[in-house]
């Protein structure tokens, strides 16, 4: 009896540490929606902010590494049962969602069948690593514009602001010590202004500025407080 516990205690605490490790899944309203548009198996496809995989069900286990994870961890596929009306199984595929990452443009995969590593059968974009020295499937991701202040891939914070046009719109916040006067925004848009800042490691406070008027940063959620006790903007660089 005390081995089997310290085999469920093992288990258990190594358990953990995977689900720790795992990459993050997609909201569950957004995951759900997913799953309601997918039409069995199919080349990857961008669907928003998601890419999703799928693999047909003639495997007992089918996983994803990719290649900005250094191909280090192995991704399990969901299994997905389509039904018709009267309750019937109509289909069954594998499938896997992946949020796109951050500033990449494509990305690299390989998949493992039953334990058996092999390149994306549904796939025929492929191309050769020489890190590797494998043949792996490989996805194009298309551009997305930056709506919201966010970080770039370019190593600066990307400020965007929607106001009248026309205006002289300023930034100022902790990164300034609240001088508004440095940074002045450029409408890129009609009534879209935006500006790209270098910003190190760390938590920052701002706000947006016309005339001698502040106000917040609608794009991002994040608010909090200065130190004199006014609300501003809040983004934490990593």
């Amino acid at each position: 009896m005390k081995r089997f516990f310290l085999a469920l205690l093992t288990f258990l605490i190594a358990f953990a540490a995977f689900a720790k490790e795992a990459a993050p899944e997609p909201d569950l309203f957004e995951f759900n929606n997913l799953v309601s548009k997918m039409q069995g198996v199919r080349a990857p496809y961008v669907e928003g902010n998601y890419l999703v995989f799928t693999a047909p069900h003639t495997s007992r286990y089918v996983g994803i590494a990719f290649d900005f994870e250094g191909y280090r961890e192995i991704h399990p596929y969901k299994l997905h049962n389509s039904y018709d009306f009267e309750g019937e199984l109509t289909d069954s595929w594998f499938f896997y969602v992946l949020e796109k990452p951050k500033g990449l443009e494509s990305l690299s995969y390989r998949i493992v069948i039953d334990g058996l590593w092999t390149t994306d059968p549904t796939n025929n974009n492929k191309l050769y690593d020489t890190n590797s020295n494998l043949w792996v499937s490989h996805v194009n991701l298309p551009r997305v514009e930056v709506k919201n202040t966010d970080i770039i891939p370019e190593g600066c914070t990307r400020f965007v602001c929607f106001a009248p046009s026309g205006k002289k719109i300023r930034i100022g916040g902790t990164f300034t010590n609240w001088d508004s006067w440095i940074y002045e925004m450029v409408e890129v848009q009609r009534g879209k202004y935006q500006l790209d800042i270098p910003l190190p490691a760390g938590v920052y406070y701002y706000n947006y500025y016309s005339g001698i008027t502040s106000f917040i940063d609608e794009t991002n959620p994040s608010k909090g407080y200065t130190e004199d006790g006014r609300i501003a903007s809040r983004i934490e660089v990593r």
